[in-house]
C-alpha cells in the first residue's frame, strides 16, 4: 500500500512541505524513508507534521489559502485514500463530479449544458471558504457510518487536527474546523461531507430538482423562479445547519434565456468551471440564427491565460528562435486547448489572436527588415505557417490567423 501510494504521489509531483523535502530527495532515499513510514503507520506511531500554508493570488487582490502537507504525509494520505475511496464511491450519487474516478469537469459541464436547455432557471451556488469551514464533528459523524477501522479513524483525526504553519515557525490550530485544500485526502473528505449535506438531502427533499456539483461549486436547475427562490432559502438553511454558508456575492438565481423564453430584466449569465453560460446566437443549418443558452470560455479564464502569456514576454525574446518560443508555450497551450477546446474551441480565439500579435512583435524586433512593418512580419509568419503547420499547437487546429 505504501509503495503504490508513493508511485501516485511521485507522478503527481507537488512542492515541499514544512520539512522542505522535495520529491527528488525522496526518490534518492526512498528505501529508508518509505520503510520508516510503513513501520510507523503499521504500529500506530505515525504522526503527521504541520501543514504549510501557501497563498495563491486571486482576482480583486484576494488570496486562496492552500495547505501543503509534507511529501511523506501526502504518501500516508494516499494510502488511506486508496483504501477508503472504493467503499465511499458506492455511496456517492451521480450528481457529484469533482475528484472522482472516471468523472471530471467536462462531464459536469456537459450535464449543465443539457439541463439549461430543459430548465428555465438555475441557482449558481458557491460555498464560502468551504475547505476552511468543514465542521470536524459532522465529518466524523459521516465517516463513522462507513469507516469502522480504528487505525483509519486515528490517522484521519490526526490529519484533520494537524496545525498550520504560517511562517517563521508560527503555528495555527484549526479549532475543530477545516481540511487543508491541497491535502491528498481532502477532496474525498469534502465529497463525503457534501454528500450528506447537499446531495442526499436534496435527493430526499427535492427529488425532482436537478443538481450538478463539482466539489463546492454547484448548479441547481429549477422549473420556475418561485421554485428557485424557495429552494435557495432551503439550501441556505441546510448549509447553516451544516456549519457552512453560501457566498453572498457569487450565489445567484439565473434565468436561462433562449429562443422561446422571452422574460426580460433578469440575470442571464453564470460561470461554472471556467466557462460562462449565457444566451448565445447559433446558426441554423437551413440559414438564419436562433438564441441558445450555452457556454463559452469565461472572460476571467481568458484573462488568466493572456496574463500567463504576457509573463512569458514572447515579443521581447529576440534571442530565441520561433521553434524555441513554440517549445516554451507548448505545454501550457496544449493544456488549455485540451480543457477549454474540448467544450468550445472557438471561445479561445482571443487568446490565439493575442499570441499572433506577440509573434508579430517578436518578428519586427528580431529582424531589421521587418522593423516598422507589421504587414511584412505577418507575411513572414504566413510563410512559416505554410511550411511548418505543426510548429504551434493551435496552428494544427487551423487557428493561425494567416
Amino acid at each position: 500500500m505504501i509503495w503504490e501510494a508513493y508511485k501516485q504521489v511521485r507522478s503527481n509531483g507537488g512542492s515541499a512541505g514544512v520539512d522542505s523535502m522535495s520529491i527528488e530527495y525522496l526518490d534518492q532515499n526512498r528505501s529508508k524513508l518509505l520503510y520508516k513510514l510503513w513501520n510507523r503507520m503499521a504500529s500506530g506511531s505515525y504522526f503527521p507534521q504541520a501543514v504549510k500554508r501557501v497563498e495563491i493570488p486571486k482576482d480583486g487582490g484576494q488570496v486562496r489559502l492552500l495547505g501543503i502537507p509534507t511529501a511523506m504525509d501526502r504518501i500516508a494520505q494516499q494510502v488511506l485514500k486508496n483504501y477508503l475511496e472504493p467503499r465511499l464511491e458506492r455511496e456517492f450519487l451521480e450528481v457529484s463530479y469533482g475528484y472522482r474516478p472516471n468523472r471530471g469537469a467536462h462531464q459536469a459541464i456537459e450535464k449543465v449544458r443539457m439541463n439549461v436547455r430543459k430548465y428555465a432557471w438555475a441557482i449558481d451556488l458557491d460555498i464560502k471558504s468551504f475547505f476552511d469551514t468543514v465542521d470536524h464533528q459532522l465529518l466524523y459523524k459521516a465517516l463513522s457510518k462507513h469507516v469502522t477501522e480504528k487505525w483509519a479513524m486515528l490517522y484521519l483525526r490526526r490529519w484533520l487536527e494537524s496545525p498550520t504553519e504560517l511562517g517563521k515557525g508560527e503555528l495555527q490550530l484549526n479549532e475543530g474546523k477545516g481540511t487543508p485544500q491541497g491535502g491528498v485526502i481532502s477532496p474525498l473528505l469534502a465529497n463525503l461531507y457534501l454528500h450528506y449535506c447537499i446531495d442526499r438531502w436534496m435527493q430526499i427533499h427535492f427529488p425532482k430538482v436537478k443538481l450538478v456539483r463539482y466539489v463546492d461549486d454547484m448548479i441547481i436547475h429549477c422549473q420556475s423562479e418561485s421554485q428557485a427562490e424557495i429552494l435557495l432559502n432551503a439550501v441556505n438553511q441546510r448549509l447553516a445547519d451544516c456549519g457552512l454558508a453560501a457566498h453572498p456575492e457569487k450565489t445567484k438565481i439565473v434565468y436561462c434565456k433562449k429562443s422561446g423564453r422571452p422574460l426580460k430584466g433578469k440575470s442571464v449569465q453564470f460561470d461554472f468551471l471556467g466557462f460562462s453560460f449565457k444566451p448565445m446566437s447559433k446558426r441554423l443549418k437551413k440559414g438564419g440564427h436562433f438564441l441558445q443558452f450555452d457556454c463559452t470560455v469565461s472572460r476571467k479564464s481568458k484573462s488568466k491565460m493572456i496574463s500567463k502569456l504576457r509573463g512569458m514576454r514572447i515579443g521581447n525574446r529576440t534571442g530565441s528562435s520561433l521553434s524555441q518560443i513554440a517549445d516554451l508555450m507548448a505545454r501550457q497551450l496544449r493544456g488549455w486547448i485540451n480543457y477549454y477546446g474540448k467544450i468550445y474551441l472557438k471561445g479561445m480565439s482571443p487568446v490565439f489572436y493575442y499570441i499572433h500579435q506577440r509573434l508579430m512583435r517578436w518578428a519586427t524586433r528580431r529582424y531589421k527588415r521587418f522593423k516598422g512593418s507589421r504587414i511584412k512580419a505577418a507575411n513572414f509568419l504566413k510563410r512559416i505557417a505554410r511550411s511548418y503547420p505543426n510548429l504551434f499547437y493551435h496552428w494544427t487546429l487551423g487557428y493561425n490567423f494567416l
